[in-house]
C-alpha cells in the first residue's frame, strides 16, 4: 500500500490562509477509503490559521530551495523558514508513509504544482512549483494538480494506493 498525501484543503479541511477549504466532492469521496493524507505543509511550518496570505517573490518553489527566491507576506514578513520547514515536514510524512504520489493545490505557494502567484499580490500568476512541491518532487514524489485531475487518473491513483487483494 502506497497512500497518497493531499492538500488538507482539498478535503475540506479550513487550513487556507484565510480559515477556509478549497474542498473537492472527487477527493473527499475517495479519501473515504483511508489511503489519502491530509497535509498542510504551511501548518506543518509552524504557520498559523487564519494567517496573511504569502507569495514567492524572485522566483519559484526550486529558487526557494536555492537561497535565491523568499516567501514573503502581503505585510512583508519573511516566512521563508517556516515555508521550508513546513516542505520538510511534508517529505517526512511521505517517507513515513511511503507515499509516491500527492495531489496537491494549484497556485498555492507551498502546494502550487505548475503555476504559482508571481509575488506582487495582484493575481498575476508565473508558471513553477511551490516549495513543498518542489522538495516533493526532487525526493522522486509524482504531483498530480487537482485542477488536471480527471476521474479515470484518480482511479488509477487509488489502485495503485490499494492494499494487494
Amino acid at each position: 500500500m502506497s497512500p497518497i498525501l493531499v492538500s488538507a484543503c482539498l478535503l475540506g479541511i479550513n487550513v487556507r490562509f484565510d480559515g477556509g477549504h478549497n474542498a473537492d466532492p472527487r477527493l473527499i469521496a475517495a479519501a473515504a477509503g483511508g489511503l489519502m493524507i491530509p497535509v498542510c505543509p504551511e501548518q506543518l511550518g509552524g504557520l498559523t490559521t487564519p494567517r496573511p496570505p504569502a507569495e514567492l517573490q524572485l522566483g519559484d518553489g526550486n529558487a526557494v530551495l536555492r537561497g535565491i527566491a523568499r516567501v514573503i507576506t502581503r505585510c512583508g514578513r519573511d516566512v521563508t523558514t517556516q515555508f521550508l520547514a513546513g516542505a520538510q515536514e511534508v517529505c517526512r510524512f511521505a517517507r513515513f508513509h511511503r507515499a509516491t504520489a500527492a495531489i496537491l493545490k494549484e497556485r498555492s505557494p507551498s502546494c502550487g504544482c505548475f503555476q504559482i502567484y508571481d509575488g506582487s499580490f495582484s493575481g498575476q500568476r508565473r508558471p513553477g512549483p511551490g516549495v513543498a512541491t518542489a522538495l516533493l518532487q526532487a525526493q522522486g514524489i509524482a504531483i498530480y494538480s487537482e485542477e488536471v485531475l480527471n476521474d479515470a487518473l484518480l482511479r488509477q491513483l487509488l489502485e495503485a494506493a490499494a492494499p494487494p487483494a
